[in-house]
């Protein structure tokens, strides 16, 4: 399994954003298959904190409380591609966002993508 994430660049505040994932060696579309897919991020100094997350087997989704109404995660199945819209971005949305894959004691990581929300 790999997942290529790109999308990431410089945004003014209040701007948005979009993220991509695109996942090959692996499904997304297979509802039936039981994985969880979603966003983490890492500002400089700061430890990696989980942005979002969907699992399309249970119909569920999670963010965080700090992107709650602002970020949304979505699956293009014929893409086999993960997306994160970011709208009202703020400057502490700052930081290198990764996606990640999970499925039963397996995880995957996509390499980093660079946002950046400055005037």
């Amino acid at each position: 399994v790999q997942l290529q994430a790109s999308g990431g660049g410089l945004v003014q505040p209040g701007g948005s954003l979009r993220l991509a994932c695109a996942a090959s060696g692996f499904t997304l579309g297979a509802t039936l298959d039981d994985y969880t897919i979603g966003w983490f991020r890492q500002a400089p100094g700061k430890e990696r904190e989980g942005v979002g997350c969907i699992s399309p087997a249970y119909g569920t989704s999670y963010y965080s409380s700090s992107v709650k109404g602002r970020f949304t995660i979505s699956r293009d199945n014929a893409k086999n591609t993960v997306y994160l819209q970011m709208t009202r971005l703020k400057p502490e949305d700052t930081a290198v966002y990764s996606c990640n894959l999970r499925r039963g004691r397996d995880s995957y990581w996509g390499q980093g993508t660079q946002v950046t929300v400055s005037s």
